[in-house]
């Protein structure tokens, strides 16, 4: 009985850490979007540091703000499939409804796929803005500056915002900028067996295949949108059509239209998408154990420059700061490897992964990685970790949260550089 009833306060605690997910994505459906979640607006944490320390220098790293839907196909060929239906009388009026709002869409998007919005610019530069005021002793005016993005032009417009925001603050900043692939191999690295693995050969993909049949369910939102039963048999492709929706809508909070396609799912609805998506993120981007590490240890070069170029800003004795702007595939792996709370799990299990993993509180759209260095009158020196402008506590013995002595952190990244990132995942036999 006492089994038994343990079993049962078990599952219904699970039950109850479910419904909160569910919960927090009915009452803000844009986390719904999983890595399309627009950047939540609030208020940096910055614990002033013990007394004696200022900030002398910040390593960077953050995602290109938000955009648009990654392809012109994604608004295209859903609006073709509405305009098709109506043209042969197959369409509700909340079809029809639907069908005009996708017209509108594409006034917007069109040409524009995979590009920053004007929302995702203010992300950066507001970022930046917050990060001056919050350790302005980081930047007097020979402050030495570098900002570097990868290739795509969503993340070096991202980069652009950011040093704008900065200058704004203070336009003596000299910030060198730079989008070329001369710091591809750590801003945004991937091995050819970690780009196998995400493809349809890894372990995941049949576990995920199964899990999306069983989480998509449309029949009845397409019959809430056709009134031809005859016609969706021969011409609509339910399962696929309720994804497209789903794209559209949760990208709606990154182009700040008017429009809106909510409205068209239920909470469960959504909230069973996002498991999906979610899954999806996770075992091809973060500490999915089969993986074996494979999608983690690819931040190592990043982790790697991080740690070099913060020992040149300690020894030359500068102030600065270097930014970095990439993807939501190389911050996701970081946080992992640097074991930020929230960023990586050992749960395999589709149905379970939403109870300790959530892409949108990992990754949302101009998500950022902040390490700030401080310096005392003795030279001693501290750090302390934000992701998403949020103190974060590290697996790592300090007396002076949310700050870590420098050798301990030192230390601390040496050891997620140099230890495959299964180790830290495989209890050992006395554990």
């Amino acid at each position: 009985m006492r089994i038994l009833l343990l079993l049962g306060l078990s599952a219904a605690a699970l039950a109850a850490h479910s419904q909160a997910t569910l919960d927090e994505i009915t009452a803000t459906p844009g986390k719904a979007g999983g890595v399309y979640y627009a950047y939540p607006v609030s208020q940096s944490e910055n614990t002033q540091a013990p007394k004696g320390y200022k900030p002398f220098y910040i390593s960077h790293y953050g995602r290109h703000g938000s955009r648009y839907l990654i392809s012109d196909d994604d608004v295209s060929k859903v609006r073709g499939i509405f305009a098709d239906a109506d043209s042969a009388g197959a369409l509700t009026p909340l079809g029809k409804d639907v069908r005009h709002r996708l017209d509108s869409l594409w006034l917007e998007a069109r040409g524009r796929g995979g590009e920053l919005t004007p929302l995702g610019n203010r992300q950066h530069h507001d970022i930046a803005t917050r990060m001056y005021k919050a350790f302005p002793e980081a930047f007097p005016d020979d402050a030495r500056l570098t900002a570097r993005s990868t290739t795509v032009m969503r993340c070096a417009h991202s980069m652009f915002a950011f040093v704008e925001g900065l200058k704004e603050q203070n336009p003596r900043l000299v910030i060198p900028r730079e989008s070329s692939q001369r710091h591809m191999d750590y801003l945004n690295y991937h091995t050819p067996e970690s780009g196998k693995y995400s493809d349809h050969r890894g372990e995941w993909f049949q576990d995920w295949k199964k899990f999306r049949q069983e989480k998509t369910n449309p029949d009845r939102m397409v019959n809430s949108l056709f009134s031809d039963s005859l016609y969706i048999r021969r011409h609509i492709d339910p399962v696929e059509l309720m994804w497209q929706l789903y794209w559209v809508a949760v990208d709606m909070q990154n182009v700040e239209t008017q429009l809106d396609f909510f409205d068209l799912f239920t909470p469960e609805e959504l909230y069973d998408l996002w498991q999906v998506f979610n899954f999806n993120f996770f075992a091809c981007n973060s500490s999915y154990l089969p993986a074996r590490g494979l999608h983690v240890d690819n931040a190592k070069n990043l982790l790697t420059n991080i740690l070099e170029t913060a020992e040149d800003y300690i020894s030359s004795g500068d102030h600065g700061a270097t930014l970095r702007f990439g993807h939501d595939g190389n911050i996701i792996p970081l946080a992992a490897l640097l074991r930020l709370p929230g960023a990586y799990t050992n749960e395999t299990n589709p149905y379970l992964l939403a109870q300790s993993y959530a892409d949108f509180k990992v990754s949302p759209m101009a998500s950022n990685l902040q390490i700030v260095f401080f310096r005392d009158k003795k030279d001693d020196i501290i750090v302390k970790v934000m992701l998403n402008e949020r103190e974060q506590k590290l697996p790592l013995e300090t007396d002076i949260f949310p700050f870590y002595r420098w050798e301990d952190f030192r230390s601390y990244l040496k050891e997620a550089i140099d230890t495959p990132f299964i180790d830290f995942q495989t209890p050992t036999p006395n554990q």
